[in-house]
């Protein structure tokens, strides 16, 4: 999992965020303003997104001017003491969150604080050069997310997929394996590698709406929008398998045996779908489908075996080892659907790469 968090150090929301400082400072010079406000909030507001950028910019130009409005106040009456501090931090939580400007709070907390040990007299003044200033960050944070380096996360949510199948790959093998070998419950390592899993995934699937936001303000060419689309089914197909991982890490065990023919079958089954899963394109060997019809008339037995009434206390209807055979059957079933994906969008980039050639001729 180390892999999908490795930090790059110049990427474009820094260099946008230098951009924005300069462009923000230099506008305050301009005019003759103080450029420390302009400065802050032009760092703080450069969201992922320009959609984002508006959509809480619009919520923290107020919040700002409320922070301003109310550190004045207390300033006029209080001084420079703890309580003008105490009072302007706790009144601007306040005031934002019952005017449900919740996104604005920080930077409406930050303007309070700031401006009352530089503010000597002149507060109405003083009050409408520090709302310019802030004015000024959030327009230029925002145009600058608009205008330079338009975010596109295609490349790292595909990136981000291939690593996320390797690691549902080994959560998988290693979960299955635990029931079959040590018939155990789910291990640190494996309950670990879910969340960790779960975690990236959910990662992955905010990147994919921050892409979608971007595109209403930006051209896209149909290329790009088609390979969004194919990755965002896989991550889709992921989830699912993710799914069904879950039902194995909280399997009830009880009696769970197997026999050695049985045991031997599950194995390679095991790590045929795990080599699938790592595969690129998931392509299913017919070795593959062999086992899984094997496994198929299992699962069916095994099923009819749980359905007969035993004289015990509580009766489940599903044993663990229905599930286990259950949550492999329905991978491979996903499986299937990643693979007739990865067909069809190879063939369209084929009779593509043809007709670009017929033209070229």
């Amino acid at each position: 999992m180390k892999q999908l968090r490795r930090f790059k150090f110049i990427g474009g929301r820094l260099i946008k965020t230098g951009i924005a400082v300069f462009a923000a400072a230099s506008l305050c010079q301009l005019f003759g303003l103080s450029a420390v406000f302009a400065v802050i909030i032009a760092i703080v507001t450069i969201e992922p997104t320009v959609s984002a950028s508006i959509k809480k910019g619009i919520v923290r130009l107020p919040a700002a001017l409320i922070g301003a409005s109310l550190a004045m106040t207390f300033v006029y009456f209080f001084g420079y003491s703890p309580v003008t501090y105490t009072l302007a931090t706790v009144s601007t939580i306040f005031v934002c969150h019952k005017l449900r400007l919740q996104a604005g709070t920080l930077i409406a907390t930050v303007t309070a604080i700031a401006m009352i040990p530089i503010t000597q007299d002149h507060y109405l003044l003083a009050f409408f050069e520090r709302a310019g200033t802030t004015t000024i960050g959030l327009t230029v944070s925002t145009l600058v997310n608009f205008l330079i380096l338009p975010a596109n996360y295609i490349t790292e949510i595909k990136v981000r997929n291939d690593k996320l199948f390797d690691e549902t790959a080994k959560l998988f093998e290693l979960r299955c394996k635990e029931v079959i070998d040590k018939q155990r419950s789910s291990s640190k390592d494996s309950q670990k590698m879910h969340r960790q899993l779960t975690s990236q995934l959910g990662k992955s699937f905010q990147l994919c709406q921050y892409q979608r936001e971007e595109w209403k303000f930006h051209r896209y060419k149909t290329g790009e929008l088609r390979i969004f689309f194919h990755e965002y089914r896989k991550l889709e197909h992921l989830q699912q398998i993710q799914f069904h991982l879950a039902n194995v890490l909280s399997l009830p065990l009880g009696n769970l045996a197997f026999s050695p023919e049985k045991k031997q079958l599950l194995l390679q089954t095991i790590d045929s779908t795990a080599a699938i899963l790592r595969t690129k394109n998931h392509y299913i060997p017919a070795e593959h489908y062999e086992l899984i019809e094997q496994l198929d008339q299992h699962f069916w037995y095994s099923k009819h075996e749980a359905a007969v009434p035993l004289a015990k206390a509580f009766h489940h209807h599903f044993s663990a080892e229905t599930i286990l055979l259950y949550v492999i059957l329905s991978i491979h079933d996903v499986l299937e659907e990643l693979e007739r994906m990865a067909r069809k969008a190879e063939k369209r980039n084929r009779e593509e790469l043809q007709a670009f050639s017929a033209e070229d001729s």
